[in-house]
């Protein structure tokens, strides 16, 4: 078996050195749609260097991801086909407002792997701090297909009951065409995401959007809706990967709120509401 579960949550952590700046928040902000209207006062704190907020999803490309998803599928005891992995899942956790400007330590290890039968899921968790402390933990859940069935942990299922009654408020979010061509820049070079050949051979009809580029939309579009437009009042966001976006598409967001989180849901409009984004917890104050 290309992976063995106890060598890998037993290795040594990964760690690096990460470092952003205003231009880079600025870039990954474009990349999941903000500044429409380009002078709107609430758009320009996404994009005005002189106003600007980070949303807490930028932690997933800061550094460029580093130690990253990849890296991460080469640590010890893990020996995988790419063609065979699957982003499932995404967990953030947020110590403290994430600053425009910043250097850190980014530590990676495999803090779990889980045997789901048909799959293989490991936990990618990547630990970032900077000479203040805690910043954020990004925990990536990673399916590997064809890799289970060693009798190992199945681990928690991460589905939720849905929702009771109707979402307190509903939005869309228009994706735009070059969506993808955008995000790509703020690290993520996946030609899944850009070229239309390699989308047909993995199976897909044409490039694909990024996975983390809807969980971006999808944040700021709970916090400007709901949060006031405070992006320091995130304090954890999690979802699960549940289909896939086509730049161009309309992304429907319905949000059940309480005052201490934020039920979501997603789907494409233009394919009769299919499922993008599923069991998705904003936590907040």
């Amino acid at each position: 078996m290309p992976i063995d579960a106890a060598k890998a949550v037993a290795a040594e952590p990964r760690t690096g050195q990460i470092a952003w700046n205003s231009k880079d928040v600025q870039l990954y902000h474009l990349g999941i749609g903000a500044g429409i209207p380009a002078t709107d006062p609430d758009e320009l704190r996404y994009t005005l260097e002189s106003r600007l907020h980070v949303l807490p999803s930028f932690a997933t490309v800061a550094g460029s991801g580093s130690p990253g998803v990849i890296s991460g599928l080469s640590m010890p005891g893990i020996e995988v086909d790419l063609a065979k992995v699957l982003h499932g899942g995404q967990h953030l956790q947020v110590h403290r407002p994430i600053p425009a400007t910043g250097t850190a330590t980014a530590t990676g290890r495999i803090a779990a792997v889980y045997d789901k039968g048909k799959a293989a899921v490991l936990v990618m968790r990547t630990e970032v701090a900077d000479a203040e402390g805690p910043l954020w933990t990004n925990d990536a859940q990673i399916f590997v297909r064809g890799e289970g069935g060693w009798g190992g942990d199945r681990g928690p299922s991460g589905r939720l009951d849905p929702p009771s009654g109707a979402p307190d408020r509903v939005v869309e979010r228009a994706v735009r065409e070059d969506q993808a061509l955008l995000y790509r820049l703020s690290g993520d070079w996946n030609p899944l995401h850009a070229d239309p050949e390699f989308a047909k051979v993995a199976g897909f009809e044409r490039p694909i959007l990024h996975g983390l580029c809807t969980y971006g939309i999808t944040l700021k579009a709970v916090v400007d809706t709901l949060l006031g437009g405070d992006v320091t009042r995130v304090r954890s966001y999690a979802t699960r990967f549940a289909g896939v976006v086509y730049p161009g598409e309309t992304l429907r967001v319905r949000m059940w709120h309480t005052p201490e989180s934020t039920r979501v849901a997603v789907s494409a409009v233009e394919r009769g509401d299919a499922p993008v984004l599923a069991d998705t917890v904003v936590e907040h104050t």
